[in-house]
């Protein structure tokens, strides 16, 4: 799984590279309120995107 994980990052290096920044900075930095919505609407939608691709749980 961690291994689908890392293959999907390193295929799309944009979005990862937008990805992980916006994470650290809603986990351990305090930005302003509407910031930080647009912010936490960015990863929903690219976890979304993530989810679509990895699809881990096949029925």
């Amino acid at each position: 799984m961690l291994k689908k994980i890392a293959e999907i990052l390193l295929d799309h290096p944009f979005l990862a590279s937008i990805f992980i920044p916006d994470l650290f900075m809603l986990l351990f930095h305090k930005p302003p309120f509407f910031y930080s919505l647009i912010m936490l609407g960015a990863l929903m939608g690219y976890c979304m995107f993530i989810g679509q691709k990895l699809a881990l749980f096949k029925v």
